[in-house]
């Protein structure tokens, strides 16, 4: 609660009233084949990838029109936690404070379950309140499959504009048999993802070997989300 009150003072300045040019939600996985330092790796890994130098230029590159960013992690079904709700990245100094928010997320103790679908219906739901935005994207991280609550074949995200692309960051799991010895493998773990999970314009799966990885993983998955749309397709301001 502390945490999400500094967030909430640090943030408090973030314009809301810019035009947005794409909502992306992302939900990092806390199940309970993630422990604390694994958990770090994604919460620090993102903020590094959001701030790294190709990625910044990219989301700062029209002012006039930024991402609108929100995060959260899941496990189980219903146990989700907002990490940082909907802002606007407008300006560098907006960035920063993003990053510091996310980087210094602490994991909880909850369900050990893992529930994709669930953590879908989640991520649907906050991007439902960012449909002024012309494109909408959810990001799952993961490093196992469904085992609670509905399976994500059988979630049906509800019509609206604009459509949802739901894409995956697969994380391996290197158990001392290699990266596919693992349970599951990242072959199985990706092609899973990729029949299971992924849909929309565009969708796709990004894979790390390894929570090493994952910083790296993520900056490439977000090049390739946010770099889709150029400026030179923004609508032009009113007047």
């Amino acid at each position: 609660m502390i945490r999400a009150a500094i967030a909430a003072v640090l943030l408090a300045g973030a314009p809301a009233d810019a035009a947005c040019r794409q909502a992306l939600a992302i939900g990092l996985d806390v199940s309970g084949s993630v422990d604390q330092r694994e958990f770090e790796l994604q919460a620090r890994g993102l903020a590094a990838a959001l701030t790294s130098d190709a990625v910044r230029a990219v989301l700062l590159e029209a002012p006039g029109y930024p991402v609108a960013l929100a995060v959260y992690d899941w496990s189980g079904e219903g146990h989700q936690r907002m990490i940082l709700d909907w802002v606007e990245i407008t300006d560098a100094a907006v960035l920063d404070r993003v990053a510091w928010v996310i980087a210094s997320a602490v994991r909880i103790e909850r369900s050990p379950a893992t529930g994709v679908g669930a953590a879908m219906l989640y991520g649907d739901a906050l991007l439902a309140r960012r449909s002024d935005c012309p494109r909408a994207a959810l990001d799952l991280t993961g490093d196992g499959l469904n085992n609670s609550g509905p399976q994500p074949r059988d979630v049906v995200l509800p019509a609206r504009g604009p459509e949802v692309t739901v894409n995956a960051l697969v994380i391996g799991v290197n158990r001392d048999e290699g990266w596919d010895g693992g349970d599951p493998g990242v072959a199985e773990l990706t092609a899973w993802f990729t029949a299971e999970v992924i849909r929309g314009p565009d969708a796709f799966v990004e894979v790390a070997l390894g929570y090493e990885d994952f910083a790296a993983a993520m900056e490439r998955k977000l090049l390739r989300e946010l770099e889709g749309l150029t400026v030179s397709q923004l609508a032009a301001p009113d007047g």
